[in-house]
């Protein structure tokens, strides 16, 4: 399957929004997102006052799959893709695109929140890809995993 990846643009929050209620697991429909302070209106300013950098997947010009970072912070704030694009590498190199963008900027360390249950597919993934645990938990009462990245 032919997936093209581009940096997001505000353009795009709103196939975002949507995407992210579909997903298979931690979906988050529009009212949960907004009574979260995510709309589309702070989203889409994130973007364009590059408070985040994110990337999106398309598939015949639609969003698939996408992953923005906090670019302050260096924060993985969402990694989503559409369950039938699941187990084709494509979340994985959007984290890499936007971990390559905040390493870019300066940042050694990042970090996100993920299930602290080992069923979840988030739990595997990451730690997969080098994220450890710093034995926290953020506000949402998930794991606070971080991970080193290293200047070329």
């Amino acid at each position: 399957m032919n997936i093209e990846y581009r940096k997001a643009q505000s353009a795009d929050v709103g196939q975002c929004i949507i995407l992210r209620g579909k997903t298979r697991q931690n979906a988050i429909n529009p009212a949960q997102l907004a009574a979260l302070g995510v709309t589309h209106e702070s989203w889409a300013r994130g973007i364009e006052q590059d408070e985040l950098c994110g990337y999106v997947g398309l598939h015949r010009g639609v969003i698939v799959g996408y992953c923005f970072g906090e670019t302050q912070v260096g924060e993985i704030q969402v990694l989503a893709v559409l369950p039938e694009y699941e187990n084709m590498g494509m979340g994985k190199e959007l984290l890499n695109r936007v971990v390559s963008d905040l390493k870019s900027l300066g940042h050694q360390s990042l970090f996100l929140g993920c299930s602290r249950n080992p069923e979840s597919r988030s739990y595997g993934f990451y730690r997969h890809l080098g994220w450890r645990s710093t034995g926290k938990r953020d506000i949402h009462d998930d794991e606070v995993l971080e991970l080193q990245v290293v200047s070329d």
